[in-house]
């Protein structure tokens, strides 16, 4: 697995430090307040997790999981809900975690969806931005890390379901998404 990565982007050491500082952040922004913090599967789901270890009060999860991707490393711009959330979010404060945010159609097509039912708020929280490649406006409150335009893995974050377990974020040799 280790022999598949080109360079790594962003140590366990950096992610550690980058995701305390967006707690902190969100922390401060929603004192006295009841947040809900929906996770976008499976890639945020490391993030995720570490992310509401750091927030230093209690919070609500729940997760959706969509694709535009399937198994490869192009989005089709189809947006498909996998799995929706279990929890209405009706006059909640939400918070939506995504892993990385490539096109933004994703995300846009999830904002709508979520505008529709009436949360008191909607913000978003991305451990990666990749500017670059964004077709949809986006407003995001919380960004990690802004990216180059590089296909990375690692965090949680996959190419064809592997590589999640590497604990950091990398890019991958161009040969590995090309057989």
């Amino acid at each position: 697995m280790k022999n598949d990565v080109k360079s790594v982007l962003y140590s366990e050491v950096q992610l550690k430090e980058r995701v305390k500082a967006i707690a902190d952040q969100i922390s401060a922004d929603y004192k006295d307040k009841e947040l809900l913090l929906v996770g976008v599967l499976k890639g945020a789901n490391v993030f995720m997790c570490d992310l509401m270890r750091e927030i230093s009060f209690p919070i609500q999860i729940d997760f959706i999981a969509a694709s535009s991707y399937g198994h490869s490393t192009e989005s089709s711009g189809v947006v498909k809900i996998l799995k929706d959330l279990d929890f209405g979010i009706e006059g909640k404060h939400v918070l939506i975690v995504e892993d990385i945010i490539d096109t933004g159609l994703t995300l846009k097509y999830l904002t709508e969806n979520f505008h529709s039912r009436g949360p008191k708020s909607l913000e978003i929280c991305t451990l990666l931005d990749k500017p670059e490649r964004r077709i949809a406006k986006l407003d995001v409150k919380y960004v990690g890390f802004e990216i180059p335009d590089e296909f990375i893995v690692g965090y949680g974050i996959d190419y064809a379901e592997r590589y999640r377990n590497l604990p950091y974020i990398a890019t991958l040799k161009e040969s590995v998404y090309t057989k």
